[in-house]
């Protein structure tokens, strides 16, 4: 498949886009722009989600261990701990999964404090990965829009995104499609760490309650979509892996920048779900 497909399909649902996806098992590959630098922003949770395991397998973490989340700890955010006004003890694991299934800012804070930024960026860097990095927290992300705009998001106008750290990849969380892609992929050949941890992110990643992006581009009980989406005034994007019956495993993300920085845009989702299906579709042919 060519880029102009995608870059047409990415033109009609009113975004710029950039895709990557590849079979897990014969290796092809199709791609629209893939190794450009671009903010992930929620989708950073996957990679801190690796560097957990990783430590609890080398015995410096216990994933049962036990962590309490304070008001004053609690980062902006409409799901999970972020949203609650009470005092919450709950394993490091169980913040995991609040920090992939819904998004959950506040649990991914309290995991980077725990497993540290900068074992997150040496985890990558042993991987190879030249783009991929995390800068910022959360809670950094979030205040960061706020001061750089002067009043936070919505309500933006274009100068408003021009002097953005969320929106800049030199200054915040970022990574490119293809890495992103090749993430999901050392999590799938359980290379990401041990066999157990990787089976457990597995399960972790299918638990996500988002159907209105990856998912939203294959309708059908019995394939299955695992992944992590990231939203930032502008951006959204998501990837993950796609499942067939007949054993087929494709990982993908894509990345969209829209011209309008509407808070609610479902053609910019939906065009999400579209654009992985045929590149799954592509790669399946």
């Amino acid at each position: 498949m060519t880029g102009p497909a995608f870059a047409e399909l990415f033109r009609v649902a009113g975004v710029t886009g950039w895709l990557f996806a590849a079979d897990l098992d014969s290796g092809r590959e199709v791609g629209h722009d893939p190794d450009e630098w671009l903010p992930m922003a929620s989708m950073f949770k996957v990679a801190l989600m690796v560097e957990l395991c990783r430590q609890a397998d080398a015995g410096l973490l216990d994933l049962t261990g036990r962590v309490t989340v304070t008001a004053a700890d609690r980062a902006a955010g409409p799901t999970g701990l972020s949203a609650m006004h009470d005092d919450v003890t709950m394993s490091l694991r169980d913040l995991a999964y609040l920090m992939i299934a819904v998004s959950d800012n506040t649990a991914a804070d309290a995991l980077l404090s725990r497993v540290g930024m900068d074992a997150v960026n040496a985890m990558l860097e042993g991987f190879g990965f030249e783009a991929t990095r995390v800068l910022m927290t959360a809670g950094e992300t979030n205040g960061s829009m706020a001061v750089d705009t002067g009043h936070g998001w919505p309500y933006l106008d274009p100068e408003d995104l021009a002097r953005m750290r969320a929106l800049d990849p030199a200054r915040t969380n970022r990574s490119t499609p293809r890495e992103l892609a090749r993430l999901f992929g050392l999590i799938w050949h359980d290379e990401a760490a041990s066999p157990e941890s990787c089976a457990w992110m597995r399960t972790v990643l299918n638990l996500q309650v988002w159907p209105h992006r990856l998912a939203a581009g294959f309708p059908y009980d019995d394939v299955a979509v695992s992944g992590k989406t990231g939203t930032l005034p502008t951006m959204r994007g998501e990837a993950g892996v796609v499942e067939y019956p007949d054993g087929g495993r494709y990982a993908v993300a894509v990345i969209t920048r829209a011209f309008s920085a509407a808070l609610n845009h479902p053609r910019a989702d939906a065009v999400i779900g579209t654009a992985a299906r045929m590149a799954v579709d592509h790669l399946r042919r």
